[in-house]
């Protein structure tokens, strides 16, 4: 079963708002970076700096990064993780980093993205944004900027779909 959650317009409303949050709470852009974790996190994160760059005249350097091999559960996975581009255009030490994904679930994700941040540099400050909240954290992570906060079981998923992978902008409920 499935249920669309979020349509295109919901997306871009959603982006424009953590933009202007980012943009507040960060008094500007200056210093900034943003990371975004392949492969959704990636599409979003060039979403947000093109919303930053519109609103405030500045081009923010965007990143990728891959946590394959930064996840806690890679020695009990049965396939081999997809090894892909991490990628940061500028220096983090000392910047503002905003990492950047599509869904936050359990936060074991985030946590692997810090670990892979810090091997790259030492930021002044790593701040997180995300598309949708889904909530059944198992960390302590919360995020700084969320476009929507969306409550769900444990035996749901949401998925992000996006027009840079050949898909209409969505965000889905899914259950079996």
């Amino acid at each position: 079963m499935r249920k669309e959650l979020l349509d295109k317009k919901d997306i871009e409303r959603a982006i424009t708002r953590m933009a202007h949050e980012i943009i507040e709470k960060n008094k500007g852009v200056r210093s900034l970076c943003l990371v975004g974790i392949q492969r959704g996190g990636v599409h979003i994160a060039r979403r947000l700096s093109a919303k930053l760059r519109e609103i405030e005249g500045l081009d923010i350097p965007v990143g990728s990064l891959d946590i394959a091999l930064y996840r806690d559960d890679i020695n009990v996975r049965k396939e081999q993780p997809v090894v892909r581009r991490t990628e940061v255009p500028c220096e983090i030490s000392n910047k503002k980093v905003v990492l950047v994904d599509d869904v936050l679930f359990t936060g074991r994700s985030i946590r692997a993205a810090m670990d892979a941040v810090m091997d790259l540099g030492r930021p002044a400050v790593i701040q997180l944004a995300v598309l949708v909240d889904r909530g059944h954290r198992e960390l302590p992570i919360k995020a700084d900027f969320v476009g929507k906060n969306i409550p769900t079981s444990l035996n749901e998923t949401v998925t992000v779909e996006l027009s840079e992978e050949g898909r209409a902008d969505k965000a889905v409920l899914e259950w079996a």
